[in-house]
């Protein structure tokens, strides 16, 4: 049997004492917390291994809610995305851990959560401006039932509690569906604000790119003569750091046709790319990104978003910067565009997505199908022959 320490604060150590393997061939294991030295915790785990070699029994002290987080995110660290990381702890150190951390695990029931999702939802936000979101708090309870899971696979609880309680429904977002007319309102809006947001704005509508791949989108993966653009790489911003990553499914990793107009405006605005760096004494290169600051470094996306808002707003419209994704799509299918088509463009997984998010033009593109029937059947009608309803 052996036993290793892990330090969890300024002064308090996790104790894991290796108990072998039960009668199933699962290995079996006691954590304790310890608070102290590191010399203090380490002769508790001697004297603990000490009690098992004589065939005592260890005591624990019991795993809180806040102890069952913090071994869950560290597991799912290794697992996930930093940006997707960086969303899980957020929500556990800012909401659940305050709220719950203090619960023991083995206590915790339906009511602790149900009065948690209450209070969330009427004063749950940081600036104490009222309350969060149906959606918000669901996304508070994939969280902690992930976390719960977690505990039963590590045999720390019998039963998941959360089956027994109803999330918030979330109230499905609905985008907002720019008509021909509002998009150049917006475009229009976009060139007075000037460059990078121009054309970002302009490629956003004219590709359907999310802001990520905009963002993360080089010279390198754009050619202009063919008039294509390569999506590879995807740029966040996670705790201050820039990140680029692959995209993540095969899906969105895509080569997209560009309209003439667009490969226009992209290779004026790499011109003027280059005329920048220039006169700053900085070189060029393909590796560079499309859209970014005059030295080249990256835009942030949380500011790409506030100062697209600001734009939408002197245009005097009403969308966030992925709704462009939406006009893309929505305009593309009301013109006639194969869905399928369409839903490659977007990268979705499935063409049943695109098919499902714009239910609302598939509708329209049906009906314009039925009349294309009627019309295309007038000409084998016998010309005798007058459709009346039938008499009972």
């Amino acid at each position: 049997m052996n036993g290793s320490i892990r330090k969890r604060g300024e002064k308090s150590w996790e104790l894991t004492i290796d108990l072998g393997r039960d009668v199933n061939g699962k290995r079996q294991r006691k954590f304790l917390h310890v608070k102290g030295s590191r010399k203090e915790a380490d002769k508790r785990r001697r004297e603990l291994l000490t009690q098992l070699d004589k065939g005592k029994k260890v005591e624990t002290v019991t795993i809180t809610i806040a102890d069952l987080l913090d071994r869950w995110l560290e597991e799912v660290s290794t697992q996930k995305g930093p940006s997707t990381v960086d969303g899980y702890k957020t929500i556990v150190r800012t909401h659940l851990i305050p709220a719950l951390g203090n619960i023991r695990l083995s206590s915790l029931n339906a009511l602790h959560i149900e009065r948690y999702y209450k209070t969330a939802l009427l004063e749950g936000r940081r600036d104490n401006k009222g309350g969060l979101s149906p959606r918000t708090v669901h996304h508070h309870h994939w969280v902690l039932s992930a976390a719960l899971k977690y505990a039963r696979r590590k045999k720390l609880v019998a039963e998941n509690v959360l089956e027994e309680v109803d999330p918030p429904k979330p109230v499905r977002y609905q985008p907002v569906m720019l008509s021909p007319k509002e998009v150049e309102r917006l475009l229009e809006a976009a060139r007075k604000y000037g460059s990078p947001y121009h054309q970002l704005i302009y490629t956003a509508i004219y590709s359907g790119l999310r802001r990520g791949e905009l963002l993360g989108a080089r010279w390198r993966d754009v050619n202009l003569d063919l008039a294509t653009l390569m999506v590879v790489q995807t740029l966040q911003r996670v705790r201050g750091e820039f990140i680029l990553k692959e995209p993540k499914t095969a899906k969105s990793r895509r080569n997209l046709a560009l309209t003439p107009n667009l490969a226009i405006l992209l290779r004026q605005h790499k011109e003027q790319q280059e005329e920048q760096r220039a006169l700053l004494g900085l070189p060029f290169a393909d590796t560079d990104l499309v859209f970014s600051h005059h030295d080249g470094s990256p835009l942030d996306p949380s500011t790409v978003s506030h100062t697209c808002k600001k734009i939408v707003t002197r245009a005097g419209l009403e969308s966030r910067l992925h709704d462009n994704r939406h006009a893309f799509a929505t305009l593309m299918m009301s013109f006639g565009v194969n869905p399928k088509v369409v839903s490659e463009m977007l990268g979705h997984s499935t063409i049943a997505t695109t098919m499902d998010t714009y239910s609302h033009v598939s509708l329209d593109l049906q009906r314009n199908a039925a009349q294309t029937l009627q019309d295309r059947m007038e000409k084998y009608r016998l010309s005798d022959t007058v459709l009346e309803p039938s008499v009972k």
